[in-house]
């Protein structure tokens, strides 16, 4: 039994995630035995983006219209460019992301993937790290930004780039098992 047996982790994702910020993750949280499930905006499969080019495709299990923050434990928010673009300017995919925050439950972002939790206007004196390229904009929407392979903030866990995966593996496992952070907050 892993220490996630008995949680059920939600990754939101667009076509356009760098691969291993996805794919990585997926395998360490189902390696302590998580179930996991790849939810985006259209059903069917999302394509990886590879450094600098197409790769892989994954199977899409819910869209957001049908997946319920409720059935979850925890998010993780791949990065990429294009992925992250596009969820930040989608409603429901913001919706989804806040109910997280609002119930206190742990999110994981890496990369790119913070972007969208600006959109999501939580934020806000929070303490988190990024790809250097969005650091600006995090600071601007009020994050207390440094330049860390990881940092955690009350349940919320922030990475820099796919150098950073062993260390935001390691501690996505601990606060999805931890689960409820009273700190979280929307």
């Amino acid at each position: 039994m892993g220490q996630l047996s008995n949680r059920t982790i939600a990754v939101l994702s667009e076509s356009g995630f760098e691969e291993v910020e996805l794919t990585e993750p997926v395998k360490r949280l189902k390696e302590e035995g998580a179930t996991v499930h790849i939810i985006s905006s259209k059903s069917g499969k999302i394509k990886a983006w590879d450094q600098d080019h197409w790769s892989i495709e994954v199977d899409v299990d819910k869209t957001i219209a049908e997946a319920d923050a409720d059935d979850y434990n925890g998010l993780l928010l791949p990065g990429g460019v294009i992925n992250p673009d596009q969820l930040r300017v989608n409603e429901d995919a913001i919706a989804f992301v806040k109910s997280f925050f609002t119930d206190g439950k742990p999110v994981a972002a890496i990369c790119h993937g913070p972007q969208t939790l600006i959109n999501a206007d939580v934020v806000q004196g929070r303490k988190l790290t990024s790809v250097k390229n969005i650091s600006q904009d995090l600071i601007n929407a009020g994050a207390l930004w440094s330049d860390e392979e990881v940092v955690v903030d009350q349940g919320l866990v922030t990475s820099r780039t796919p150098e950073d995966l062993p260390a935001f593996n390691d501690k996505i496992v601990e606060e999805f098992a931890e689960g409820i952070h009273e700190g979280q907050h929307a």
